[in-house]
């Protein structure tokens, strides 16, 4: 409480992107009752304003010392203490009231009233992400029957459609929470302000419970002094203003003990705003996204569903046609042999036949020994290329990685 108001509303203004900071939704601790008798000094005044007030105290024992207690001066300082702080109180009393109206009213206009703003688009947002979750729709992928024969309509083909159709819905909702976050900022700034008006008033009330108490010391303290000198004097005195004095300063305490409690509870209300706001921005951003993504790893997996339904059909496919041309070679072959089988040939032409056979069996043994030396000289060149190629690659390859890991990333916006 020793906090200025300025300070305050500093400290909700770095508060409010909650964007730059963990997220984290945190419900503030009530505020606590304060003591009556703790209620002064939670506004500090500096030592010039209690040197000031101090001299008053000094200047009002003076005044009643040379007057006497039947003297106008005299029945006009005993008004004076009637009179102290009351414009203050009644000031004080009226901030308070409205101050302390707001948490009533967050309690039944807030987050679990579905009557309002925020609630009910949380409630429609969360409906309307269940509705579009692809976990919690039927088999995607499953074909669609009408009496489980005829085939009616794509339920993949239907979600995506449904998905578009949301979208209109979706960025309503969007909107509608975002001016609710607003409105909760604006509020949040007008409790600023009447935390300001506030402290002002507490302020002042600090000054008169000062000067109160020092009042009731001095007054005390003057009045055993009369008691010898002008004992009805000090009578007068202990009945007429110490008595009220201190009637003042207990009522001052009790005014600025619902003053401080209403302040704290103000607090509690600007600070369960910038919570539901740091809630808002999630469910406009981090839900939306996830279910966005989960909508496009819907849509990945029908695609790659209906890749791998085309590499079954075209496997498939291939199948076939290897048995077809198998199927197609058996018969032919088997034509073959019965027309072999079947057919006269002549007995020179075969005996030529096999001697060519048999010669060109030959060539080939002498081609195959000739040619193992050049084969060996072949592979021996094509050795030292790949070994001289291997270190271009690896050069190469080295540089390829280092550009990937030079390259910029994307920008990345928290």
């Amino acid at each position: 409480m020793s906090n200025t108001p300025q300070t305050t509303a500093a400290s909700a203004a770095v508060a409010v992107p909650a964007q730059e900071q963990d997220f984290v939704l945190e419900p503030p601790a009530p505020a606590l009752p304060v003591p009556i008798e703790s209620a002064s000094g939670k506004v500090r005044l500096k030592a010039e304003e209690v040197q000031q007030l101090d001299a008053q105290v000094a200047q009002f024992i003076d005044d009643i010392t040379a007057n006497d207690s039947q003297s106008p001066a005299f029945k006009g300082a005993v008004e004076r203490i009637h009179g102290m702080g009351n414009k203050e109180v009644q000031a004080a009393a009226a901030v308070s009231n409205r101050m302390l109206e707001r948490p009533v009213k967050t309690l039944n206009n807030g987050l679990f009233d579905q009557g309002s703003q925020i609630g009910q688009g949380l409630i429609d947002l969360r409906r309307q992400v269940e509705a579009l979750d692809p976990s919690r729709q039927d088999d995607l992928f499953k074909p669609r029957k009408l009496l489980g024969l005829i085939p009616m309509g794509n339920r993949l083909v239907d979600y995506f459609d449904k998905f578009q159709s949301s979208q209109s819905h979706l960025n309503a909702i969007i909107d509608s929470l975002k001016r609710g976050k607003d409105e909760l900022l604006r509020d949040n700034a007008a409790i600023e302000q009447e935390k300001a008006n506030l402290w002002g008033l507490m302020e002042r009330l600090e000054k008169y419970i000062h000067i109160g108490k020092k009042l009731d010391a001095a007054l005390e303290a003057k009045a055993a002094q009369l008691d010898a000198s002008d004992p009805e004097k000090a009578r007068v005195v202990r009945e007429d203003m110490l008595f009220y004095a201190r009637q003042k300063v207990t009522d001052l305490l009790t005014q600025m003990a619902v003053n401080v409690q209403g302040y704290l509870a103000l607090d509690l209300v600007r600070k369960n705003n910038l919570e539901l706001a740091k809630g808002v921005d999630r469910a406009t951003t981090t839900t939306v996204s996830a279910l966005r993504t989960a909508v496009i790893v819907a849509q990945a997996l029908a695609n790659q569903k209906l890749v791998l339904d085309q590499i079954t059909a075209l496997n498939t496919t291939t199948g076939n046609l290897i048995a077809g041309t198998s199927e197609l070679l058996r018969e032919q072959s088997g034509k073959i042999h019965e027309q072999a089988a079947s057919s006269t040939i002549d007995i020179a032409r075969l005996q030529q036949a096999f001697g060519n056979i048999y010669q060109t069996m030959d060539a080939m043994a002498d081609f195959k020994v000739k040619a193992l030396a050049s084969m060996q000289t072949t592979v021996d060149t094509l050795s030292q290329e790949v070994d001289k190629s291997r270190a271009y690659l690896e050069k190469s390859r080295r540089e390829d990685v280092r550009e990937a890991l030079q390259a910029p990333a994307g920008e990345v916006v928290l």
